[in-house]
């Protein structure tokens, strides 16, 4: 199954920044207890890349990618960590093309319909809607798909989503999925929290109506 449509099978990205690669492995743990086997780990900390690998390799199950990749260069090193893709705040065509050679599933990010016909004419047809909440949230997504949808287009917004409004982007015809640093919060980790972590995870599905019970 190709990646993204794992993303759009789970609908809630848990969007990890995490600065300590002790807590890697119980981070997995709790994200799989929690059912939620996927994760997308930001290069915003220079033990991203030791993270990625530390779970990949526990768990090859989950579906882990990367995110604030910024070059080909952080790309390269994502994917030899293990990362199953990459995503960025912003488009750089240099690192679009890069990750099309290597045949990396790569999500760049777009604020305006340029970015988006920008990213088409490139070759994505998933993208990140990046700073969501503050761009204008729902609203603005479902005004801002609006004439794309018959490409196909698909969306995963990040940034302000919570759990009190993540039902309604989900609800928006073009959106796969959505990255939400609610459930795995820097100071849950820091404080070893896992089962609140895990807590996080069964409420965030439960909210979307996903029954399904936890082995």
């Amino acid at each position: 199954m190709p990646v993204f449509d794992k993303l759009s099978q789970h609908k809630i990205v848990p969007v990890i920044a995490i600065d300590d690669v002790a807590h890697a492995l119980p981070l997995a743990e709790a994200l799989m207890a929690g059912g939620l086997p996927v994760a997308e780990v930001t290069f915003r900390s220079p033990v991203a890349a030791e993270v990625i690998r530390v779970m990949t390799r526990a768990f090859p199950q989950m579906t882990v990618g990367a995110g604030t990749v910024l070059s080909a260069e952080t790309l390269d090193l994502a994917r030899a960590s293990g990362a199953a893709f990459a995503v960025a705040p912003g488009l750089n065509p240099r690192v679009v093309a890069h990750a099309a050679a290597r045949g990396f599933p790569f999500m760049p990010g777009v604020a305006t319909p340029s970015d988006i016909e920008a990213g088409l004419a490139l070759g994505c047809t998933t993208l990140k809607f990046f700073p969501a909440e503050a761009l204008g949230g729902v609203r603005m997504l479902s005004a801002l798909s609006a004439p794309y949808l018959h490409t196909g287009v698909r969306f995963m917004p990040t940034g302000g989503v919570t759990a009190a409004n993540v039902r309604d982007y989900l609800a928006l015809p073009a959106v796969l999925a959505v990255g939400g640093t609610w459930i795995a919060r820097k100071e849950d980790m820091a404080a070893g929290r896992w089962a609140a972590v895990a807590a996080n995870c069964v409420a965030a599905r439960a909210g979307m109506g996903d029954s399904t019970e936890i082995g």
